[in-house]
């Protein structure tokens, strides 16, 4: 970045879209330390890309797919070295208090999504952010049919899993 004005508009749009690295560092890493070193890793890619981020796009498409990129290569890297990324439930926060019968639910669908290929993670997390078809077909570089097609069959997987599981409690097949 060349003038302080670059640096200040990287300031202001890492400030306005924040959250959006919060979610991705909470949804990919489980302890402090892990959250702390993706976070930096995603800030860092994203200030020595700013130059080349065209500004014919939303700042937060790119974001999510700069941060996307950093988190899915951070998980990997961490997984070869053989340590376990886990997701948990701090992605979404209710505004009122859960039961147990929920935060037990919130915590399956997690576990569960672990299991999904990182391209149906970031779908899927997508998703849970309430971005748009088009919007997460522009983050992750796939058609909008395409993005549709994989969201119908998380979530039948997701139903399927959530049957597997509640029969596994009631003793049912």
């Amino acid at each position: 970045m060349d003038t302080n004005s670059d640096k200040e508009k990287f300031m202001e749009l890492m400030e306005q879209n924040k959250g959006i690295i919060f979610t991705i560092c909470n949804s990919y890493c489980k302890n402090r330390n892990d959250i702390d070193d993706l976070s930096q890793d995603i800030v860092y890619n994203l200030w020595k890309s700013f130059n080349s981020y065209n500004t014919d796009l939303k700042f937060s498409t790119w974001m999510y797919r700069v941060a996307l990129n950093v988190a899915i290569s951070f998980y990997r890297k961490r997984k070869r070295l053989g340590s376990k990324v886990i997701y948990n439930e701090r992605l979404i926060q209710f505004e009122t208090d859960n039961s147990y019968e929920e935060a037990e639910n919130l915590t399956l669908l997690f576990n569960f999504i672990s299991t999904f290929k990182d391209m149906d993670k970031s779908i899927i997390f997508l998703y849970l952010e309430n971005k748009t078809y088009k919007e997460i077909a522009s983050i992750v570089g796939i058609s909008e049919t395409n993005v549709a097609t994989r969201i119908g069959r998380i979530k039948e997987r997701l139903k399927s899993d959530f049957q597997t599981a509640q029969n596994k409690d009631y003793g049912t097949k």
